[in-house]
């Protein structure tokens, strides 16, 4: 198989629903990982939450995902945001770290340029 047919992963735009932050990052899952769990642990890492606070994981605009067939049925780049636990008030939790406070930072590849 020549390398160019390789399909070594998934590649989708994750973010938090929030009302002051739109920006994604991209994460990337190899095709034996793809699981619902596999998604919101990557996701969740690399956005600096703990899992237990997600509430719902949407593929936007509308569908939200539940299973590890939803998950396997993804196309790369596809938009998938997290909703967060409501906190006692009726506000969701807002919390977004900075890349630095992320356990997962990378700062080599934080550094690259293309």
């Amino acid at each position: 198989m020549a390398e160019a047919e390789l399909d070594i992963g998934e590649k989708s735009a994750v973010r938090i629903q929030s009302p002051k932050e739109n920006d994604f990052i991209e994460i990337e899952l190899h095709r034996q990982e793809l699981s619902y769990q596999n998604l919101l642990k990557v996701s969740c890492c690399e956005l600096g939450i703990n899992p237990e606070q997600v509430e719902k994981i949407r593929k936007l605009p509308n569908t939200l995902l539940r299973k590890d067939k939803d998950i396997r049925r993804l196309q790369d780049f596809e938009e998938i945001e997290l909703l967060l636990m409501k906190n006692g008030s009726s506000e969701w939790i807002q919390y977004t770290p900075s890349l630095t406070e992320k356990s997962c930072y990378n700062s080599n590849a934080a550094k690259m340029t293309y």
